[in-house]
């Protein structure tokens, strides 16, 4: 009972130190631009529909639909590449399985930055750059999505694909009507991973588009920065709160399946 409690306890305050700068970004979108640097905590006067209102009328909505454009283009494309490519590393053995497997373990250590000259190059040799094209390609495909999904797959018994395969059905039918939806919390899993790290992602955005039309809402937050009339602070965590505030809807809605996919494919 004793050692429940320390850990709740524990777990409690660790819980309080990672929620402090979520509030402090709240309280100071409710601000006045003159109260941001003053040593009060509470806002004095509430300026919450001043701020949000300002946000908005910014083109901040145009932002996040063109995140959402792109995150639910690269995810979908990213799963009609992964599922096939997971299915045959785990349920079919060909030559050089395990070099192609390996292959992909180790494209999980190269970053993005590592691969963005090429990745430019590409974009404007077919003249897709400053397009949606720019924004969703590159990540068309997922080395960690084809890694996941298989370990998924790996504790599907084999027994179920051969029953299949003695009904009749092809391979795509296996995928799509049997492995798909008995995999379905490995997708969740993925899908977050996915679309929070590209509705957050600023550094490829930053290079592949020019145009506002165009912008991911990490772009259009920077519109609040100026260098000549300087950064509207209480703006700028006004729309960082707009921001953040689907992932985290999204994350509370699916956080069973979360849990559970990551739970069945072996990553602790």
């Amino acid at each position: 009972m004793l050692f429940s409690l320390a850990r709740h306890l524990v777990l409690s305050l660790l819980g309080l130190v990672f929620f402090f700068p979520f509030l402090w970004m709240f309280l100071s979108s409710l601000k006045h631009e003159n109260e941001i640097f003053q040593n009060t905590f509470l806002p004095h006067k509430i300026a919450f529909w001043e701020n949000y209102t300002k946000v908005l009328d910014t083109g901040l909505l145009m932002f996040l639909c063109n995140g959402a454009l792109v995150c639910l283009a690269i995810l979908l494309l990213q799963i009609l590449i992964a599922y096939p490519c997971a299915y045959a590393l785990s349920k079919h053995e060909f030559i050089g399985k395990r070099v192609v497997f390996n292959l992909i373990v180790l494209c999980l250590l190269i970053p993005t930055q590592a691969v963005c000259v090429p990745w430019y190059l590409m974009m404007h040799k077919f003249g897709w750059l400053d397009s949606y094209a720019a924004l969703i390609l590159p990540f068309s495909i997922s080395v960690f999505g084809i890694f996941l999904i298989r370990q998924f797959i790996n504790t599907l018994p084999t027994d179920l694909i051969y029953a299949a395969k003695m009904d009749g059905l092809s391979e795509w039918s296996i995928i799509w009507r049997i492995i798909f939806p008995l995999t379905l919390p490995a997708f969740v899993s993925f899908g977050i991973f996915s679309v929070v790290a590209h509705w957050n992602d600023y550094f490829w955005p930053l290079i592949a588009v020019s145009s506002p039309q165009y912008f991911t809402p990490t772009l259009g937050i920077v519109g609040f920065r100026n260098n000549e009339a300087g950064i509207q602070y209480a703006l700028l965590m006004a729309a960082a709160c707009i921001v953040i505030l689907p992932l985290i809807v999204g994350f509370l809605l699916a956080q069973k399946r979360f849990i559970q996919g990551v739970a069945h494919t072996g990553i602790k």
